[in-house]
């Protein structure tokens, strides 16, 4: 979403804003970023293999407040005439409470470990945070709660991710440990996103956006797009079995490698965004044969 030409424009009309506010009007408030690495791209991940091989975490971000929506906002000039921006970290017990029993059904699901990410040492709005998730725990006895603060998620996550399974967080740091998240999987490329309301009506994208800056040059990897297909099928039409198809399909091609997973473009086959999206295709049609 956006890109360097429209940098200059006010903040009210970049392209940012627009997808903010369908966000809102949606009520998208519940965004799942799973971080799932094919065996077949242990090589391509920042890590060493050994440290991400197996490794499959699900983090929940909070997607409809927090600083991203919080006012008073701004920028503005004081009677000194010195200019200050004024952003408002901003959440009510019952938008944590929504996103915190949802996080919690999705690690009982999952492998039973749910860890809160907030900075509850410093930041009110996530003193609050951590207590609504701790008001949780009784109605999932089955499940296990950790918290953590978000410069040690952070560490942890390029340490040791494989000691999480599901992460919940507020907007803004969701926003940043989902990209991080991306890189030990070999690519923000890899990885599909959903935005789901109450009634599971979703929005469904690669967790790296658009890509604007390589638009038409055929370099763009497609398998998240694809996967954020995988995840429709299953969150909004509940299709299960035609998910596990896509997704197989996806991780049989992810072997093929991408520009944007290849160690060395000189001595690997490299597929254009157009021929890997056959590809996959061509899996598809097989499949239903």
């Amino acid at each position: 979403m956006g890109g360097p030409q429209w940098d200059s424009l006010p903040a009210a009309q970049r392209p940012e804003r627009g997808l903010l506010a369908i966000r809102a009007d949606l009520d998208l408030f519940c965004n799942l970023r799973p971080a799932l690495l094919f065996p077949e791209l242990a090589g391509a991940s920042s890590l060493r293999a050994e440290r991400v091989a197996g490794l499959d975490v699900l983090i929940v971000r909070e997607l409809t407040g927090g600083i991203y929506f919080g006012e008073p906002r701004g920028i503005s000039v004081r009677e000194d005439g010195v200019r200050e921006g004024i952003n408002t970290d901003r959440y009510d017990e019952n938008e944590i409470r929504r996103i915190g029993r949802l996080a919690f059904e999705a690690a009982r699901k999952r492998g039973g470990r749910l860890c809160s990410v907030d900075k509850a040492n410093v930041l009110e709005v996530t003193m609050l945070w951590r207590e609504v998730m701790e008001s949780l725990r009784p109605e999932f006895p089955d499940v296990s709660l950790s918290h953590m603060y978000v410069d040690n998620a952070a560490m942890q996550l390029v340490r040791e991710p494989k000691q999480f399974d599901v992460i919940v967080t507020g907007n803004l740091f969701g926003d940043i440990l989902s990209d991080t998240a991306a890189m030990l999987t070999g690519s923000i490329g890899m990885l599909p996103s959903a935005s789901l309301n109450a009634s599971s009506a979703g929005l469904y994208e690669p967790v790296h956006g658009s890509a604007p800056d390589i638009a038409g040059e055929d370099k763009a990897n497609p398998l998240a797009t694809i996967l954020s297909a995988a995840m429709l099928m299953r969150y909004s039409l509940d299709e299960p079995k035609q998910q596990t198809i896509l997704k197989g399909r996806s991780r049989m091609y992810s072997a093929v490698k991408d520009r944007d997973i290849a160690t060395d473009e000189a001595e690997e086959a490299v597929m254009g965004t157009r021929a890997m999206g056959d590809a996959v295709v061509s899996a598809l049609s097989y499949e239903g044969e």
